[in-house]
Order: C-alpha cells, then sequence, then structure tokens
C-alpha cells in the first residue's frame, strides 16, 4: 500500500472540476503540465488563466523530499519557522554523505562513523517534526521517491536539482532551495513564475544499443544546457507510450541539465504496471478512475504546435547511441563518430572506469540490461579493459537484483558494488588521494552531469555520460571510441568476437523483494524530541537571521569576483569533500567561490583585494572586506548558477557579506535561492556591459532606494583611475520577493508571519 494514500486520494477528487474551470479560462485544450499547474493552485479552484514564462503563480505542493547534504540547512531553516510539525508530507533520504572507495560494506560503515553526528540530526529532526527518515544505505533519494511516493498528477518539491526524475511517474516534480521547501513545510504558499512549455514529440521506438537516456543526451543536445530554462518539458507520442517507467525518469531526470524547470510524461500502462509492481496498486486503482485528467487533452498531441511554446520531434527508430561531454552534459557525440573528434580535441581514447548507477540509471531494468553485456563478456571470454562500478539506486534495487543473480554478474567481471548511494555522481569517490594533481584520462558513466572536477575531482578527467549498456560496453572495450554495432573485440583465446544486443527486463520477473528497507516512521508527536547540536562542532551550526541590506550598503561596494565563462554551482560552493559542511554555514563559505575563474587573471580562487592591493583567495579577502563592514558585488556571465539546486551557493556569500550578483542571466534556482536569502540578483541590461567592469571598480547602486517591481537599476561604475561608466540592471522581483529583500530573507519574513 501506498504512502500518504488519502492525500493522493484527495488530489484526485479535487482534480476533475479544476482542470474542467481552467480550460475554460484559458479557452482551448489543455496540455498534462497545465492539468497539473492549474489542479495545485494556492487559492484552489483556478480564477485566472496566467501568462506563461511572466505571471508569478502561488502553488499548493503535494509533498517535499531532501537529500542529506541539503536537509542540513533546510531543516536548520525550518527549526526557526516557529512550527511543530510539517504542514505537508515531507521525506529526508540520506544518500550523499557516503563516500565511494572500498566497496558498499566497507564504505557505509566508515560513513555511519565520520558523518554520525549529522545522520543523529537529521534523525531526530525527522522525528520531531513528522518527517519520514531513510537511513544511510536505504538509496538514492529520487529512485526511493520513485518506488515509493511519486504518484501521477501530483506537485513536489525537493531540495535536490534532479527531484526532477519523478516526472517518470506523471509528476510535475521541481527542485527548489532548502528556503522554497521551508515555506511549504511551514504551510505557506510556493512561489513559481507560471512555466513556458515544450513539448517532445516521440515517434518511432527505441530498439537495439539505443536506451531512453539517448534520447535526453539527443535533448540536451538540441536544447543546450540553458535552452529549457524557465519551461517544463512535457514528452509524448508512440514513442513515449512504448517506453518503460523508469526510462521515463531517466529523460526527466537529465532534464536538469537544460535548465528545465521540470519535465513530465503522461500517465500510461508503463506507469500502472511501474506502481502494480511497487505495491502501489491502491494507487493505480484511484489514478485509473481519472486517468483523463492525467495526460494532456487529445486535440494537443494531435495539434502541438498550437500548445506548446516549442516543439521538437524525435524519431526513436532512427536514434543512435550517444555519448556526451566532456565537461559539459550537451556536447553529443554519436558512437562511430568519435575518434575523429577525440583526435582532434586530444580527449584521452582510453578509458580507465565506466560507472553504472546514480539517481538517473539505477532502476531494476538499467541494471538488468546492462548485466546482459556484462553476462556476454564471460561467455565470449573478454576481460574488461577498464574498471568497472556500480551503485545500485535502492536498497530494494539491489536486494531484488542480487537475488536474482545480476549483481554476481558484475562481480565475476571484477566490478566494485557501491553503496546504494550518490557516490562518484557527486563527487563522493575516494578515486585518488591527490586528485588536483592526477592524470589526464577519460570515464564513462551513466550519470547525469559531468562538469569537470566533478565525479573524482580531478580537472583532467574527461567525463562522458551515456547508457548503462553502452557504458557496460565502453569499459568491457577499453576505448571511448569503440562502437558495438561495427566493432569486433579479440578475446582470451585470440578469436574475433561482437557484443550482440543488449536485453533485460522492464521489472523484475519475479517481482521486487526487500528485507529491510530503512525507513524510519516519525513519531506521532515529537514534542518531547531533544534536537543536539553539539557547541563547536565542525558539521552543524545553528542558523542566525541574516541582516537586512540596506539602501546605504549598495553604495561604495567593492567588486569580489568577475566570473569568466561557466560558474556553476559547483564553482561557486564545491561538493566532495565540502558536503561534509552542509550543515555548517560558516565553515563551508570557506569554499565560496574557489572554482570561479576569475576575469582578470583565468586563475581560480585568486583575487586582488581593494584594501590591501594583494591578491588572496576568494572567501579570505571576502572576510576581510565583511571586517570593514564593506558589501561587495559579483559578476558572471551567462546561465551563473546552473547546475544543482543547492542553496549553500546563495547563503555562503551571503553570509559572508555579499549584497548583489551581477550577470548576464541566471540559472533558475540559482535566482530564486539569491532573492530567499535576501540578496540583489540583477541582470545586464545591455550584456556587453560585462566588459566594462573592471578590477578595482566600486559600485554605487544610485536608485537603490526606489527598488521596485518592473523599474531597472541604475549603476555608477566608478574605476581606479577616477573614471565612471553608468549602466543599466534589470531584475525579476515582484511585491512579495521585495518584501523577503527588505527583511533581510524569505525565513526573517516567515517568522513574523508565523509569530
Amino acid at each position: 500500500m501506498a504512502f500518504d494514500i488519502d492525500m493522493i486520494k484527495g488530489v484526485y477528487a479535487s482534480m476533475g472540476e479544476r482542470v474542467e474551470k481552467a480550460r475554460e479560462l484559458v479557452g482551448k485544450p489543455l496540455t498534462l503540465s497545465e492539468k497539473i499547474l492549474y489542479s495545485h493552485l494556492w487559492d484552489g479552484k483556478p480564477t485566472t488563466a496566467f501568462v506563461r514564462g511572466k505571471d508569478y503563480v502561488d502553488f499548493a505542493p503535494d509533498r517535499i523530499a531532501c537529500q542529506d547534504a541539503t536537509a542540513q540547512m533546510a531543516l536548520l531553516q525550518f527549526m526557526q519557522a516557529g512550527k511543530d510539525k510539517v504542514a505537508v508530507p515531507t521525506t529526508v533520504h540520506c544518500d550523499h554523505l557516503i563516500l565511494a572507495k572500498q566497496g558498499a560494506a566497507a564504505d557505509l560503515k566508515h560513513a555511519n562513523e565520520t558523518s554520525k553526528e549529522v545522520f543523529d540530526f537529521l534523525g531526530s529532526v525527522s522525528n520531531k517534526y513528522g518527517i519520514g527518515f531513510w537511513k544511510p544505505g536505504a538509496g538514492i533519494i529520487h529512485q526511493v521517491v520513485l518506488e515509493n511516493y511519486a504518484f501521477p498528477g501530483g506537485m513536489m518539491i525537493g531540495t535536490d536539482s534532479h527531484t526532477v526524475n519523478a516526472g517518470g511517474l506523471g509528476m510535475v516534480a521541481i527542485g527548489v532551495g532548502g528556503a522554497d521547501a521551508v515555506d511549504v513545510m511551514a504551510g505557506m504558499a510556493w512561489e513559481l513564475k507560471f512555466p513556458k512549455l515544450i513539448g517532445v514529440k516521440l515517434t518511432g521506438k527505441l530498439s537495439g544499443w539505443t536506451a531512453p537516456k539517448d534520447v535526453i543526451l539527443k535533448v540536451a543536445e538540441i536544447l543546450t544546457v540553458k535552452g529549457g530554462t524557465g519551461a517544463i518539458v512535457e514528452y509524448f507520442g508512440p514513442g513515449a507510450t512504448s517506453m518503460s517507467c523508469t526510462g521515463k525518469g531517466t529523460i526527466c531526470n537529465m532534464g536538469a541539465e537544460i535548465g528545465a524547470t521540470t519535465s513530465t510524461f503522461g500517465y500510461d500502462e508503463s506507469m500502472e504496471r511501474y506502481l502494480r509492481a511497487t505495491d502501489r496498486a491502491d494507487v493505480a486503482d484511484e489514478a485509473n478512475k481519472v486517468k483523463e485528467h492525467l495526460t494532456a487533452d487529445p486535440e494537443v498531441y494531435a495539434n502541438p504546435e498550437q500548445y506548446f511554446d516549442q516543439v521538437i520531434e524525435i524519431n526513436l527508430s532512427e536514434l543512435m547511441p550517444l555519448l556526451n561531454g566532456p565537461f559539459t552534459p550537451d556536447l553529443a557525440t554519436e558512437v562511430g563518430t568519435m575518434r575523429e573528434k577525440a583526435e582532434k580535441n586530444d580527449w584521452p581514447l582510453a578509458v580507465e572506469w565506466g560507472l553504472i548507477g546514480s539517481c538517473t540509471n539505477s532502476s531494476y531494468e538499467d541494471l538488468s540490461r546492462a548485466s546482459s553485456i556484462a553476462q556476454q563478456a564471460l561467455d565470449k571470454k573478454l576481460k574488461t579493459k577498464a574498471e568497472f562500478g556500480i551503485n545500485p539506486g535502492s536498497e530494494q534495487v539491489r536486494y531484488t537484483t542480487e537475488r536474482d543473480g545480476i549483481l554476481e554478474i558484475f562481480e565475476k567481471l571484477d566490478a566494485k558494488i557501491f553503496t546504494n548511494a550518490c557516490g562518484p555522481c557527486i563527487g563522493q569517490w575516494g578515486r585518488y588521494e591527490d586528485p588536483k594533481n592526477a592524470p589526464k584520462n577519460s570515464i564513462v558513466h551513466s550519470f547525469n552531469r559531468n562538469f569537470a572536477k566533478r565525479a573524482d575531482g580531478n580537472p583532467n578527467t574527461h567525463a562522458f555520460v551515456a547508457s548503462p549498456e553502452m557504458t557496460a560496453a565502453i569499459a568491457i572495450a577499453g576505448r571511448l571510441d569503440f562502437n558495438p554495432l561495427t566493432d569486433k573485440l579479440i578475446n582470451e583465446d585470440g578469436e574475433e568476437v561482437m557484443l550482440d544486443e543488449p536485453t533485460g527486463w522492464e521489472l523484475p520477473p519475479k517481482g521486487f523483494e526487500v528485507k529491510e528497507n530503512g525507513y524510519e516512521e516519525p513519531r506521532e508527536d515529537g514534542s518531547g524530541v531533544e534536537v543536539i547540536v553539539a557547541e563547536g562542532s565542525e558539521r552543524l551550526q545553528l542558523l542566525q537571521p541574516f541582516v537586512p541590506i540596506k539602501a546605504s550598503d549598495l553604495q561604495g561596494m567593492k567588486l569580489l569576483i568577475k566570473a569568466f565563462g561557466k560558474c556553476t554551482t559547483d564553482h561557486i560552493s564545491m561538493a566532495g569533500p565540502w558536503l561534509r559542511f552542509r550543515g555548517h554555514l560558516d565553515n563551508i563559505a570557506n569554499n565560496t567561490l574557489i572554482g570561479a575563474v576569475n576575469a582578470f587573471n583565468q586563475k581560480t580562487n585568486l583575487v586582488k583585494s581593494q584594501l590591501t592591493g594583494e591578491y588572496g583567495g576568494v572567501p579570505d579577502t571576502q572576510r576581510e572586506y565583511k571586517k570593514q563592514g564593506i558589501k561587495t558585488v559579483v559578476v558572471g556571465d551567462h546561465n551563473y548558477g546552473e547546475g544543482s539546486s543547492r542553496e549553500h551557493a546563495a547563503m555562503q556569500p551571503r553570509h559572508l557579506g555579499v549584497a548583489v550578483v551581477l550577470v548576464k542571466s541566471f540559472a533558475r534556482i540559482h535566482e530564486t535561492n539569491l532573492k530567499k536569502q535576501g540578496m540583489l540578483a540583477l541582470t545586464f541590461a545591455n550584456e556587453n556591459d560585462y566588459d566594462l567592469i573592471q578590477e578595482d571598480d566600486t559600485f554605487n547602486i544610485v536608485d537603490a532606494a526606489e527598488f521596485a517591481p518592473d523599474k531597472p537599476l541604475t549603476i555608477e561604475l566608478v574605476h581606479a583611475d577616477g573614471s565612471k561608466d553608468t549602466i543599466k540592471a534589470n531584475h525579476s522581483y515582484n511585491d512579495a520577493q521585495i518584501k523577503w529583500f527588505n527583511e533581510g530573507s524569505a525565513l526573517n519574513l516567515i517568522k513574523i508571519q508565523n509569530a
């Protein structure tokens, strides 16, 4: 039986009336995305037809999911909100703080020892405030959510950018910062700009070596890492209904890499099969009663150009397997064309590791199809040329694949079975003792992100994203340019052999099974639970409210850094070893912007102090400005804050005294996070004005006292030689968000409202 079945029944009970009213207001048939959005309005029944990409709208999400790295800061904030219990069903999943190094048993034991303080904190906070708690080793948040909580037509937010994975079960599931989650936990509305809609029509059918992963790798190539910004991507067509539910989840999961608000699919038989297989027949039965509301109106998919802002069509029968990378998830290469491209760009052709798993590709189907390739290597007397690593998505998947002999196949090829956790996908991989000086190499993985240093901390690791089955084939061949459709391999007997097409099971033939899933139900009454944060702890720190930034603070600001090129949340607040400080704002602030490239010297973590004229690390320089009471400005390029939802990338600069982030354009989640923390997130009205910023500049926002919606701000740049330039900066703040700014943060406003 499903968790929270009464809540799900309630969503379905009101859906028909709300969809009908929305259709009447909009005046035309509705997409699935619109049906879910209009049926989750904070005010209930729709009364307004919203303008896509313009109107800010208050929503009422059904549930919240948090992973352990971001949950720390989210729950530290919630503890200040003055509430006894979370207002909507919420879960915490311990999957990020487990280093992949020796193998599952040893790594989990080590994590439970080194992060005991954090796990105990999360467990006790969850118990106190009515939050479901999934212990370390239970699984990766998004796979566990798909197996237990996701439901067609629902709306969920989560403190991880890959929350969007739940779109594989027909949800609108959106990654947010912890402050957004705190709003909803505290019983308040969640605000989002009404998204634009991108329709992806899938025709044909996947076969052979082509997998659902290749669909999103192709979409990433078409739309690039920012092409989905501000939009929901809705997949439809015969190719969509022919895919498994977990395959749909893979596609939705990597939608985060194109900047999309989320991605989703209409309810179909594959979703029903998955719900029943994961012991949620009750959800399937309820969904079947309202299934006409769980997909778009027929007219939409018949004439998509009339209803979506953009339409893409992909013929799955013609789609080839792809490898995306290195260093960006949208650089696609078809298998069979890699050698020339790699040689031209000096990418190492030898592959050192093949890694299968992460929240993107760790389902039973993924592991079974990859194991079919591994079994062929055994049968055809092939030895793997690269090392192999496997991260099962959940204890349920791990237990079932072990029962069915799938993990044993990998182990016979000397694969290392890691914990049911994120591991290498988020930099939690103990591959090198000294990653900064590690050699140039290539790896292939089925993860979602492949930014520099992302997996192992080595800037010289060229990471390529592929399907699990293609990852397995390339690990066996040991070459980036291996094409299993045409290329032969030499086995131990000196014979030429070829790998056959992968096979597998959509769902386990003998059903899912698990002995201990790792879930802990919270107390009904948590008032007696004590949450302990040790004084002097290096891992956890109770929060102090941010002080509002006044108009006078926005005069005489100094430039902290002018970031050059791509500046993701990994550059602003690195993961990997820094994850241990995610619950301690002052300690983790010591990694602030240390990965950003300084435009004036092309170096990282080396900026000029206008106090001394000396060069030093970004956090050290900023702390000196803070001591002097001087606010600073960070300047950036396009899609600033791309990547993870981590709000630390906003909280750390705020904590250190940065007042303004001025860029060519923002990634959606990061812009919202900056607003929530009471900072000014501004964009150049003329992006060429980025070139006017000099190393010793002082910034004055001359009309700061007139900060208002739809009113650009005027910035005076005072250069070291006394000359000046005046530029305009745009913003997207509405009245409510300006209140956040005026109070110092959204959380400060919540506390006032709950007083």
